[in-house]
């Protein structure tokens, strides 16, 4: 049996995604050489509430059992800075790093959100020079050498990637050529023996990306924003066909859950914290966030935390 067939067969023989509330999170943790958790989409900001639901996710991530080895922050981690002013930014950056500081104690990589990305959604040249403009400043906050970067644990080798790009004061899905060839090379330079998960805050392939879409199109066409799913999805799922230790592709963004593998990848969208931006539960998923399971063996398993 060859590399992939017996990748896709285990992957597909264990991968499992459980919904459960936060007083039933006692987790047994078995079959996982270690523990992930995958917190998106926090969207804090300096109101009680928001603060408030930032301290009590963090808090139940770091006293989970069996505990969490470390947490990856899966991007929009404040809630906007398209357009705010440089006082509105610094505030949200504030809470954050607060219940941050006073609340985990565990490893945290970060993945940049865009709404983490200062000021492309205006216009003053100001702005436009400031050397926190773009994503310098979120960079400068989660003490980030670069907008992508990896990392390896155990068997396992950790690609974040940078997924939202300006367009024309907005963004769009996709990664930059620099970033397409450090990829690449990244790729090409792990060991065949090594078991790969790719982080990125929008979602590569994902069927959220379609139902959060309120509208289809006048003949009945689905209707998927450049903004909602990466625009180079083919490119990049034509890349990691060539890498059969790519087991798992993880994501936020959209706020909502699914799990869709393919072409024997598994790739998982992670609600969001925040919920639908701290005013309860979007489209039916509450606030919540993931907990994987990354196995010697090179098989992942999901459960959903609903924390509140």
């Amino acid at each position: 049996m060859n590399r992939r067939k017996f990748l896709q067969q285990t992957s597909s023989a264990v991968a499992a995604v459980t919904f459960v509330p936060a007083a039933a999170a006692n987790l047994t943790g078995k079959g996982g050489a270690f523990r992930v958790g995958f917190l998106t989409d926090t969207h804090v900001k300096p109101t009680a509430v928001a603060e408030a639901g930032m301290r009590s996710a963090f808090r139940h991530a770091n006293t989970l059992k069996p505990k969490l080895d470390f947490i990856i922050n899966g991007g929009d981690s404040i809630m906007d800075v398209l357009k705010a002013s440089r006082e509105k930014v610094q505030l949200q950056w504030d809470v954050w790093n607060k219940v941050l500081g006073e609340e985990n104690k565990l490893p945290i990589y970060h993945c940049i959100g865009n709404h983490d990305a200062w000021g492309w959604q205006m216009t003053d040249p100001e702005v436009k020079s400031d050397p926190l403009y773009d994503k310098r400043w979120v960079m400068q906050q989660h003490g980030m050498k670069e907008r992508f970067h990896s990392f390896e644990k155990g068997k396992w080798k950790f690609i974040i990637l940078d997924s939202a790009q300006e367009n024309n004061g907005g963004y769009i899905a996709r990664i930059d050529e620099p970033q397409f060839s450090w990829l690449e090379n990244e790729l090409k330079s792990t060991s065949t023996e090594s078991y790969i998960c790719i982080v990125s805050h929008i979602p590569i392939v994902s069927f959220c990306s379609a139902m959060f879409a309120d509208k289809n199109e006048p003949n009945g066409d689905w209707k998927i924003s450049r903004a909602l799913l990466h625009t180079d999805s083919q490119r990049l799922t034509e890349l990691f066909h060539q890498y059969p230790n790519i087991v798992s592709c993880l994501s936020g963004h959209i706020h909502l859950q699914d799990m869709v593998e393919y072409r024997g990848i598994q790739y998982y969208c992670n609600g969001a914290v925040s919920g639908d931006w701290w005013g309860g539960p979007f489209k039916g998923f509450a606030p919540a966030y993931a907990v994987f399971d990354f196995s010697d063996a090179g098989t992942v398993k999901r459960t959903m935390i609903n924390y509140l």
